[in-house]
C-alpha cells in the first residue's frame, strides 16, 4: 500500500518542498481582498507568531518570510506563556507590531484532568498576552476553535452565535476570546477546526499510517465540521494582518464532511484501497466531550471583503503532495 501511495503521488506531481509558486499566487489571490487583488502590494511589518514549532506557527513564519515581512517565531521555551515576565523581556526586545498568537494548550482530553494548566496558557497566558499587544501597540491574531461553541444542530454557527463549550479545553479559549475583546481594540479572533499541516501529527496523517497496515478501517461518522490546511490559513492571516478591518471570524477551508467521509476522501486520493465504515462516536469513547456539529459559517469573511479558502477535498489533494515532496527531499538527504 505504502508502494501505491508513493506512486500515486509520485507520478501526479514530482519535485517541491512548496505549492507551485502559480498556485501560491493564486491562493493569495483567493485569500485576499477583493480591492487588492490586481497588483497588491504588501506591506512591511515585524510580525511575532507564538506556536512555531506547531502546524498554523510553522506555515505563517514561512507564508510571512515569503513575502519580505520582517518575522520571529517563538516557543514554549523561549516565549512561555505562563510566564508574562519573559513574554515581556521577548516583547521589549523585538517591538512587533503584530502578533499572531498560535500557540496554545491543546490536549484536550489530558485538559479534563488537568484544568488548572490548560486554563494557564489559554485564558490566562492570553491575557497576558494581550496586555503586552495593547503595552507595545501592537494588533493580535487569536487562534480559536469551533469548541466555543456547544456543538448541537446540524446549521452551520455564526461568529456571534451563543456559546457554550462542552470541554475544558473549549472553555478555556472561549476565555482568551473574551480576555482580548476586554482589552484590546485591535484584534482579529479566528476560530479554526480539525486542523491539518506538513508540521506536526493530524488525522490524515495518522489515517495514511493506518492505512498502510490496514485494509478496513472504523471512523466516527457523526461529528461533521471543516478540514483547515494550515498553508491556506496562513495566506489569509498574513493578508488580514495587513488590514485593521478587526473583528471575529470563522476560517476553515470550504465544505463539510464528518470525519469518516474526511478519511475516505485522503484514501480516494491517496490510491490507497482502504474500506472506511462509519461508527458513532460513542465506537470511540473520549474523556473530554467532543462536538457533533463543528459547522461554523464563513459569513464573516465575506462581509469583511476578504474571500473564501479553497474546498477541503482540494487542500487535502494539495497536502499529499506537499507531504510527498517532504519525503522525497528526506531521502534526497540520507542517499
Amino acid at each position: 500500500m505504502a508502494l501505491v501511495l508513493f506512486y500515486f503521488l509520485h507520478t501526479f506531481m514530482r519535485k517541491r518542498q512548496e505549492v507551485s509558486p502559480s498556485c501560491k499566487n493564486s491562493l493569495r489571490n483567493n485569500s485576499g481582498l477583493r480591492d487588492h487583488q490586481n497588483g497588491r502590494r504588501f506591506m512591511r511589518m515585524r510580525v511575532l507568531v507564538t506556536g512555531v514549532t506547531g502546524q498554523l506557527g510553522h506555515d505563517c513564519v514561512v507564508e510571512l518570510k515569503d513575502r519580505g515581512m520582517e518575522v520571529r517565531g517563538v516557543s514554549s521555551k523561549d516565549f512561555p506563556l505562563t510566564d508574562a515576565k519573559a513574554m515581556r523581556r521577548v516583547m521589549a526586545a523585538y517591538k512587533p507590531n503584530c502578533v499572531i498568537h498560535c500557540a496554545a494548550y491543546t490536549a484536550v482530553d489530558r485538559a479534563e484532568d488537568d484544568e488548572a494548566a490548560c486554563m494557564a496558557v489559554n485564558a490566562e497566558g492570553t491575557a497576558n498576552l494581550a496586555k503586552l499587544c495593547r503595552e507595545f501597540h501592537a494588533k493580535m491574531v487569536y487562534i480559536s476553535t469551533d469548541y466555543v461553541f456547544p456543538g448541537d444542530g446540524d446549521a452551520p454557527y455564526e461568529t456571534d452565535a451563543p456559546k457554550g463549550p462542552q470541554n475544558v479545553y473549549g472553555k478555556s479559549k472561549l476565555m482568551g476570546e473574551e480576555a482580548i475583546q476586554s482589552i484590546l481594540k485591535r484584534y482579529f479572533i479566528v476560530r479554526i477546526s480539525w486542523v491539518f499541516g506538513i508540521n506536526g501529527k493530524n488525522f490524515i496523517r495518522t489515517m495514511l499510517r493506518l492505512g498502510e497496515s490496514h485494509a478496513k478501517l472504523t471512523v466516527v461518522d457523526d461529528q461533521v465540521g471543516s478540514p483547515t490546511y494550515t498553508r491556506d490559513l496562513s495566506v489569509l492571516l498574513a493578508d488580514m494582518i495587513q488590514t485593521e478591518r478587526y473583528g471575529v471570524y470563522h476560517a476553515t477551508n470550504e465544505g463539510f464532511c464528518s470525519w469518516a467521509e474526511l478519511a475516505a476522501e485522503v484514501f480516494r486520493q491517496a490510491g490507497m484501497p482502504v474500506e472506511v465504515t462509519p461508527v458513532p462516536s460513542s465506537a470511540y469513547p473520549t474523556r473530554a466531550v467532543r462536538p457533533k456539529n463543528s459547522r461554523m459559517s464563513k459569513n464573516s469573511l465575506t462581509e469583511a471583503g476578504f474571500a473564501l479558502l479553497p474546498r477541503w477535498q482540494d487542500a487535502v489533494g494539495r497536502y499529499l503532495i506537499e507531504l510527498e515532496s517532504m519525503k522525497e527531499q528526506r531521502e534526497a538527504l540520507a542517499e
